[in-house]
């Protein structure tokens, strides 16, 4: 844990609510439901809604049952998730947060272009709240688009701290909708967040209870024969890796919400037919990446991280935590559709309904089947599904792609500390492609959304080629369930140091099996693609295990910003690195 974050605190049964069986699929939404068991019908109770410029919210304790057993959430103004803001570009905010927990707390506007004191993170130019304290925030909205509010203490996250924010254009909207409602995902646990951290610090592979079978091995060896079946089996034992193991945490301990509800609870979404319908999908999730669709509906692609991209219809996108995605849906009858978002690993799912009227469901599809990892997903092999450019060259294998030769013409390098005892394997071949829809996603007959398909709407904002180049590497031990950049975890690490003003590219490249959501406070990234070319611009980027992705920043904003994976248990574990902005900073080496 960092030293900056104090502890979430226990998340305990209630002993005066034991003897009541609540309603499986109560959304927690309001302190008299999840106090007398009044859940909600199945036009679930909205969380309030709130509008600038003078705002106030309470950080508390609220009692809640999403699985037929009482917990303590934390809560914001006695909702979960927190009451959506809804805001104006070129506002000047004035938000009050008072802590009415006995542990210090924060808010952190994930995405908002804010003075480093506004930002929310303890130990960045801000001391976070003290129990029975308030502080308040001001900052000038200089952006617009769907983006939300978090917790950087602890674990508080996992607990329930979290909201949604749109903050609406200034000029009339360029995307034209009738309707316009937010859908929130998110992970909840029963257990103490704490414990959940214990268990994965003992045994990495916790709530992983898909593991290998003799009948697996032998599938493989029909499909790649004795020799090449027995040859990965041992690859996979000597890296202490299970092919399976494509979620930290899953639906054995998880529920998964939308807008606070549970999948029975049914949330759902009006509207009236022949509308155009937008759609603000957000992953609070601590945890899961959501692979999200709705069946018998286009989803028309508009903004990502909330900027707006040329338009693009797909089927499917896969959400990471942190991202955020606006799609138009146009409903042509007065039928229900099923908002179905299953958890990458197939563990389990949330889902809500599009409806004319409330009451009303669709048939929700089964999860798909689960798939294993390969060693072309570690970057140790061709990946299987992605265009393979390199075929058309006439080359035998993999390549890097043509990004890797762009960004880094000097080749791959690993750092020395990557070689230490934290780090369990590297990438030999990463792929630069970002055509590539991920683990899970391929050939499964629907059109997925790629980074690949996205483009916003403007050029290069900054328009500079970069004077430098910074390469990162996304590193860590499974086994030991430790996390880190370059194999230096937080207590060790450097600060990444940007001089004022200039233009920089950073380069990611994933030397782990997991995916890892970056995520950096303060400063745009602008996604690049395979040639280095600005592409769509994000807060947000989930660079999938064996991939290498680049993006640029320019370091406009002064100050100490944290940058992370989005991944909880990952940033405390320690995928974490300050990065500062002065006027007086030599280069990072």
């Amino acid at each position: 844990m960092h030293p900056f974050q104090g502890p979430a605190g226990p998340v305990p049964t209630i002993p005066s609510l034991t003897r009541r069986r609540f309603v499986e699929g109560l959304a927690g939404t309001a302190l008299a439901g999840a106090v007398f068991g009044t859940g909600p019908s199945h036009a679930a109770t909205p969380s309030p809604v709130l509008t600038g410029p003078d705002i106030d919210l309470d950080i508390g304790a609220l009692p809640v049952n999403f699985t037929g057993r009482a917990r303590l959430a934390t809560a914001i103004n006695g909702s979960v998730p927190g009451p959506l803001l809804r805001l104006r570009e070129g506002e000047e905010v004035r938000i009050r947060v008072a802590n009415r927990l006995a542990v210090p707390s924060s808010v952190h506007w994930h995405g908002l272009l804010v003075p480093a004191a506004m930002d929310g993170a303890p130990g960045f130019s801000f001391t976070g709240i003290e129990p029975g304290e308030a502080f308040e925030y001001r900052f000038r909205l200089r952006q617009n688009g769907t983006y939300w509010y978090h917790s950087h203490s602890g674990l508080q996250e996992q607990t329930g701290h979290y909201g949604p924010l749109v903050i609406l254009p200034r000029e009339p909207a360029a995307i034209d909708a009738e309707r316009d409602h937010v859908v929130m995902l998110s992970d909840w646990t029963d257990e103490d967040p704490v414990a959940v951290l214990r268990h994965l610090k003992k045994q990495a592979d916790y709530y992983n209870r898909h593991p290998r079978t003799v009948g697996d091995f032998l599938a493989d060896a029909r499909r790649l024969g004795w020799r090449q079946a027995a040859r990965e089996s041992l690859d996979w034992g000597t890296m202490r890796m299970s092919r399976t193991d494509l979620a930290d945490v899953s639906g054995v301990t998880y529920t998964y919400l939308m807008n606070g509800t549970t999948p029975a609870g049914n949330w759902t979404a009006l509207y009236r037919r022949g509308e155009r319908v937008r759609l603000r999908f957000i992953n609070a999730g601590a945890m899961s990446i959501f692979d999200v669709r709705i069946p018998g509906l286009d989803l028309t692609v508009v903004a990502a991280d909330g900027q707006e991209v040329h338009p693009v219809t797909v089927e499917e996108f896969r959400l990471a935590p942190g991202e955020t995605c606006d799609v138009i849906v146009k409903p042509a009858d007065e039928s229900a559709y099923t908002i179905f978002a299953q958890s990458a690993d197939r563990s389990g799912y949330a889902r809500g309904t599009l409806a004319p009227r409330p009451g009303m469901s669709a048939s929700v599809p089964a999860p798909d089947r689960r798939v294993m990892l390969t060693m072309a997903d570690m970057g140790h092999g061709p990946v299987a599904g992605a265009v393979d450019h390199s075929a058309h060259a006439g080359h035998a294998g993999h390549d890097m792609g043509a990004a890797a030769y762009a960004v880094l013409p000097a080749g791959l390098h690993h750092a020395p500390a990557e070689f230490g005892p934290g780090v369990d394997m590297r990438t030999a071949m990463p792929s630069a492609r970002l055509d590539d829809p991920g683990v899970g996603l391929r050939d499964n007959g629907r059109r997925v959304l790629t980074y690949a398909d996205l483009h916003s709407i403007f050029p290069d904002p900054d328009g500079r080629d970069p004077g430098r180049t910074i390469e990162l590497h996304l590193t860590g031990h499974m086994e030991r369930y430790l996390w880190s950049f370059n194999g230096v975890g937080f207590m060790e690490a450097e600060p990444l140091r940007l001089n004022y003003g200039e233009r920089v590219r950073i380069v990611l490249v994933n030397d782990s099996m997991m995916e890892h959501p970056i995520h950096l406070h303060g400063l745009w990234s602008d996604l690049e693609d395979e040639q280095g070319e600005f592409r769509v611009r994000k807060h947000t980027i989930n660079v999938r295990p064996g991939h290498l992705n680049s993006f640029r920043v320019t370091a406009d904003a002064l100050g100490r910003w944290p940058f992370h994976c989005h991944l909880m248990l990952h940033m405390e574990n320690s995928m974490f690195l300050p990065v500062i902005v002065d006027t007086e900073n030599g280069h990072a080496s």
